[in-house]
């Protein structure tokens, strides 16, 4: 199946979970997040805002802070992904694409090698740990450092997604970062590397 096609049927297969099915969904994935070591000892983790039936990572963050890791979110400049601290309470706006972000303030962006754990939307994902996302780019020019050294083991490159979004095989190009793990509602994957 062509790229854009695969993008658009697993997208509109998110989008057509009820609300109560992603909610269900973003539970049993933060029970599996709990159970991953680099997790539990993480001071700081990279996390998203769900847009367009992402998996929800709010029940991770929420976990995460309880334990008193501090949170990133991501903010779009550009062509590129940076990271500032996000607190509870912090007003978040929506960004060119809707997806909500903390305020553009370029002194409290942090370094993409900062965080333990990121953790990350997808589109697809398959069993070598390739991801398939939304097609900006952002992610993999975020964590290029991750593909310039194997001895980089730092961050955590975790993906987020529902089990029926793991697909046979993805075409990696020169320039994906591949994930360590998958985190679904119903198993953890991890990925050798």
């Amino acid at each position: 199946m062509p790229i854009d096609d695969l993008r658009s049927a697993l997208r509109k297969a998110r989008e057509n979970l009820n609300g109560a099915q992603r909610e269900e969904a973003a539970g049993r994935c933060a029970q599996r997040a709990r159970t991953l070591p680099a997790l539990q000892r993480a001071r700081c983790i990279a996390a998203y805002m769900a847009h367009r039936g992402e998996m929800s990572c709010e029940p991770i963050i929420e976990w995460a802070r309880g334990r008193g890791a501090s949170v990133l979110l991501p903010v779009v400049v550009g062509r590129h992904m940076r990271f500032t601290p996000c607190h509870p309470g912090e007003t978040l706006t929506p960004n060119r694409w809707g997806i909500l972000e903390p305020e553009r303030r370029p002194r409290r962006w942090v370094s993409a090698i900062r965080p333990s754990v990121v953790l990350m939307p997808l589109v697809a994902f398959d069993s070598a740990g390739n991801r398939l996302g939304q097609g900006g780019g952002y992610y993999d020019r975020a964590f290029a450092f991750r593909r310039a050294s194997k001895n980089w083991r730092r961050p955590l490159l975790v993906g987020l997604a529902y089990e029926f979004q793991q697909v046979d095989r993805l075409n990696a190009k020169p320039t994906d970062v591949p994930l360590d793990a998958v985190l679904t509602e119903r198993q953890v994957h991890p990925f050798r590397r």
